[in-house]
Order: C-alpha cells, then structure tokens, then sequence
C-alpha cells in the first residue's frame, strides 16, 4: 500500500509537518483550511495547495479533511485537546480510522514503525495528518515531519 496524497489543515505544528513531509518526498498534498487561509502565525502559505471552505470555521476544514481522506494519524504531546480532540471525535463520527501517537511517549523511530504498520492495516492512500499546533507544542512540525519521512520513504511501490 502507498500514500498517495497527503492532506492537512494547513495549521502551524502537527499539520504542516505533514504537509512538508509530502513536499519532501514528492507525494501529492493539499487540503481544506478555513475562509481567509488564517493559521495562528497569519496567512497558510501557498506552496501547502489548500483550499479554503467557505467558512472560518475551523471544525468545518478539520471535518472535510477527515471525510476526504481514508484515515488521520493525530500527533501530539500528550492527550489530545481541542482541535485535536475534535479532530478524534470526527473520525469516530465519520467512521475512518485513526492512529494517535503521543510523541511524549513514542520516539521518532518507533512511531514511524507503527505508522507503517497501521498505514498497511487500513489501506490508507490519502492520509490526513492533523494534531497539535506549535504553540501548544513546540518542536512538533519537525517531529512529525521526521515520523513520517521514516514511514514513508520505505513505502512498497508494487502494492
């Protein structure tokens, strides 16, 4: 199985780590953010090729991309909250699969291992890659960025 595209709300922390990670390893990436393209740090860049929703509405973009896609892997640092929490909850609701790795307990290496697996398991091409923002958790869109160019890089092309 291989991720074909990645998609993400193209906020600060956990989702631009992802949506980097797709830049890096020359997989198709994009989204839905909110109306305006506002991210915490100001406008979401370009180079992300997000959409915007005809609302600001943050709930709005997290449920289309979780919709949009075949399952999310949520990072954070701890219990998710907020957006995060939100984001579970949506899975649940919308019946796609998740995989939450709490990078305070997971190091780089083993989350990417189990990512792999889980990536195998749930026939995930389009993946959704949301959780914790920057602010809330420093360091994380590096982190993410390292898990998943690790998961990936290794990815069968024969599936």
């Amino acid at each position: 199985m291989v991720v074909e595209r990645i998609v993400s709300g193209g906020q600060t922390g956990a989702d631009r780590g992802g949506l980097d990670a797709a830049i890096d390893l020359g997989i198709a990436h994009g989204g839905w953010c909110p109306a305006g393209r506002l991210a915490e740090d100001g406008k979401i860049p370009e180079r992300y090729r997000l959409t915007e929703t005809e609302s600001a509405d943050f709930a709005v973009r997290t449920e289309l991309n979780v919709i949009d896609s075949d399952g999310t892997v949520l990072f954070t640092y701890g219990e998710p909250v907020g957006g995060s929490a939100l984001t579970a909850e949506l899975a649940s609701v919308h019946d796609k699969p998740l995989l939450h790795l709490d990078l305070e307990v997971h190091a780089i290496g083993s989350a990417a291992a189990q990512l792999a697996v889980w990536l195998e398991q749930h026939h995930v091409r389009v993946l959704n890659v949301a959780g914790s923002r920057e602010s809330q958790a420093p360091g994380i869109a590096d982190a993410v960025r390292e898990v998943l160019l690790t998961a990936l890089s290794g990815q069968r092309q024969d599936s």
